[in-house]
Parts: C-alpha cells; sequence; structure tokens
C-alpha cells in the first residue's frame, strides 16, 4: 500500500484524481490549516473517507527518533512534519509517494519513497 505526502494529496484534490491508499495525520492537520473555519469538518471527513489515516503512535514515534537521529548525525535535518510523515511510511512498511526529493535522503533509512513530478 502506498502513504501519500501532503503534496500528492494536495495534487490529487486539484486534478480530481484520486488513487487507493493511506494518509499520516499529519498530511490531514497540513492541508486543514489551510482551509477555512467553516469548511474545516467537510474536508476531514472526506479526507478520512478517501484514505486510510496513519495516527502518531508509538510505531510511529519510534522511527520518527531513529529517523531523527540518523540525520542529525549527518547534521542535515528536514522538517519535523516531514520526518514524522516519513516515520509513519516506515513503520507500516508503506511505500511513501512525494515530490518532495528531501525524502529520498531516508531511502538508505530503510524509508521506500517513490517521487512523482
Amino acid at each position: 500500500m502506498k502513504l501519500f505526502d501532503t503534496s500528492i494529496v494536495i495534487r490529487m484534490i486539484r486534478e480530481r484524481k484520486f488513487q487507493i491508499g493511506a494518509i499520516s495525520i499529519l498530511t490531514i492537520i497540513e492541508i486543514l490549516r489551510g482551509v477555512s473555519e467553516e469548511k474545516r469538518e467537510k474536508i476531514k471527513s472526506r479526507l478520512e473517507k478517501a484514505f486510510d489515516t496513519i495516527p502518531l503512535d508509538n510505531k510511529v514515534i519510534h522511527e520518527y527518533c531513529k529517523l531523527y537521529q540518523f540525520l542529525k548525525n549527518e547534521g542535515k535535518l528536514i522538517p519535523d512534519a516531514d520526518l514524522l510523515i516519513a516515520a509513519s511510511a516506515k513503520a507500516y512498511n508503506l511505500e511513501l509517494v512525494t515530490m518532495d526529493e528531501d525524502f529520498n535522503r531516508l531511502k538508505k533509512y530503510g524509508v521506500k519513497v517513490s517521487l512523482l513530478r
């Protein structure tokens, strides 16, 4: 199964072309923060119906901490939201579909990344 990064979900919404897969709870947050308050609950409900939602549970937190330490040791951190999304993919053995090339750096740590243009 695939886990879609926020950029991919936004693209799906704009193009009205959806795929079966999962999203991180962080993707829901990132999308909803740009939606007017009166539309938020409707959009949230639609996202939750369209995709499986991966929570921030102990599996994700554990993977996040490992990935964070690897990147910190390299001196090349990525934003926490992105790292949590990547940790969600790794924790649940999902392929992370994204348009963000920064995620490619995580392949060597076991994150399955598919980069779309």
